[in-house]
């Protein structure tokens, strides 16, 4: 039987899926995250541990940073990235979503409509990686793993990333399109 055919691959690869099944998967992605490396599930930390190494190999000295005096932010930088278990989730998560793109055939390379459009593209990931560093975390490790360890900051930060996607939307729609 062909694999476009299969009800299993209609079923977990080329259907959404439900909100209650992706909520339930990222449930125990974050449980086993936290119970493999005991810290709690974040993204963000290992770009800028990545950025870093290739700063470290073109002559740059990370180590002498504040972000890389703290003891686990010290061993990151000192060892392979393939020891990290939150550098190998997010090397997953890229290959992973491109897996996915492609099984679901929604693999589109798309025509730059505008010079507006990559400048807005631009802008947009240079403010979320800011964010993401003066907030210690992305949405996966400053509110999704600070909701669901009941910590005050993963409420306020779930208020601002609100706040932040309602200016944003205001202003994208203003200036962008």
């Amino acid at each position: 039987m062909a694999l476009k055919n299969n009800v299993y691959y209609k079923k977990f690869l080329k259907e959404p899926w439900s909100y209650t099944a992706g909520a339930v998967v990222l449930a125990a992605l974050n449980i086993g995250m936290f119970a493999s490396t005991g810290k709690p599930w974040g993204v963000t930390s290992p770009f800028a541990t990545w950025a870093a190494k290739i700063y470290q190999s073109m002559g740059g000295h990370p180590e002498t940073w504040a972000y890389f005096k703290s003891a686990a932010n010290a061993e990151a930088l000192k060892n392979s990235i393939w020891l990290d278990l939150h550098s190998v989730s997010d090397i997953g998560i890229i290959f992973g979503a491109l897996l996915a793109t492609l099984l679901a055939s929604q693999f589109k390379i798309k025509k730059i409509k505008s010079v507006r459009q990559v400048i807005a593209a631009i802008l947009g990931g240079l403010l979320m990686g800011y964010g993401a560093r003066i907030a210690f975390g992305c949405n996966i490790g400053a509110l999704f793993s600070g909701v669901a360890s009941m910590s005050l900051h993963g409420w306020v930060y779930m208020i601002f990333i609100f706040l932040g996607a309602w200016a944003g939307s205001k202003l994208l729609v203003k200036y962008f399109m």
